[in-house]
């Protein structure tokens, strides 16, 4: 079994050698499988609220469908969401397994049905240093990449079976959702040119890859160790952290366009003090990374700027009704 070789130029090994085999830890099987089947259900209920409100155009028509059957068709969003994050989460779980790098299964959290997504989001725990920049990036990106590629169809799906919709008179108690640009494609390419007086009312899978999209989007920031602060180091070494501070202060700015920016800046300023904006070295800093890599870093810039809003959630009675 080779060792992992540390300095030598990007363009002499692909893939990257791996690290021996020593798995240091147990999973606690049990914990995964009840926060798993707890988040299935906390977002199994949101999704049969959202499918609710759908079914019903924003209030207007009368629900003709019983509770029971209000919650199977919640499985709608939660196996979209739960498919996304799940991909995400194993991307980067394989992409540790294949490196050899020791980290734990998927952990999924649920949220209050009230907090409106029934979830916030799911993780695994990277248990070991990652020695190589090179491992430390197919790591970071391989999460983003493939919760995309779930949301994407998702997305396209969602748009197709949702319904173009007139905009209430009375906005007040609604919110509204930002709209990234790749969701905005998605509406053109199937509904075309969006009136002034409608809205698009998403269907639960479009709303569940609505959230997909922001989540992507969340996790490629360019800070500490978010899938974007693991791809910025690994292909600006130190200076990724003059990034990290930029990304900080643009989150603030963000505050003063949505007040649904807060908490996530407030997590990140609390990530920055936490952890410092030097982001943990590798002992290959100073080896750049080969041109394939870079290209992806690129593609992962592009997935990050097609996913993201300034605005994720207003009140809809910041919009002009008609």
């Amino acid at each position: 079994m080779e060792s992992p070789h540390f300095g030598e130029p990007a363009a002499e090994r692909w893939p990257p050698a791996r690290l021996p085999s020593a798995r240091k830890y147990r999973d606690r099987v049990w914990l995964h499988v009840l926060l798993l089947l707890a988040t299935i259900g906390s977002t199994t209920l949101v999704g049969g609220l959202h499918y609710a409100s759908f079914v019903s155009d924003l209030g207007r028509e009368a629900i003709r469908i019983t509770g029971w059957e209000l919650l199977v068709r919640g499985l709608w969003y939660s196996g979209t969401v739960l498919a996304i994050l799940g991909a995400h989460e194993l991307g980067h779980y394989f992409a540790c397994r294949y490196y050899r790098v020791d980290a734990s299964l998927p952990y999924f959290i649920p949220a209050p049905p009230i907090l409106l997504f029934g979830t916030f989001g799911a993780f695994i725990r990277i248990r070991e240093p990652i020695p190589s920049k090179r491992m430390l990036f197919d790591i970071g990106i391989a999460g983003p990449i493939a919760g995309f590629l779930i949301a994407i169809p998702a997305l396209f799906f969602g748009v197709r079976v949702s319904r173009m919709t007139p905009l209430p008179a009375e906005l007040s108690g609604m919110l509204s959702l930002g709209e990234p640009l790749l969701l905005k494609f998605a509406s053109w390419i199937v509904w075309g040119a969006t009136p002034e007086t409608h809205s698009l009312s998403l269907h639960p899978v479009a709303f569940a890859a609505w959230f997909g999209l922001l989540a992507t989007a969340l996790n490629l920031f360019p800070i500490g160790q978010l899938d974007g602060g693991h791809i910025s180091y690994a292909v600006l070494g130190r200076r990724s952290t003059n990034v990290t501070i930029a990304t900080v202060g643009i989150a603030v700015l963000l505050t003063y366009f949505s007040y649904s920016w807060i908490v996530w800046t407030a997590l990140m300023v609390v990530m920055l003090f936490a952890f410092g904006p030097r982001h943990p070295r590798t002992l290959d800093e100073e080896v750049p990374l080969d041109a394939a890599r870079r290209w992806l870093a690129f593609a992962a810039l592009v997935i990050f700027v097609i996913c993201f809003t300034p605005t994720p959630i207003e009140p809809a009675d910041l919009l002009k009704a008609p």
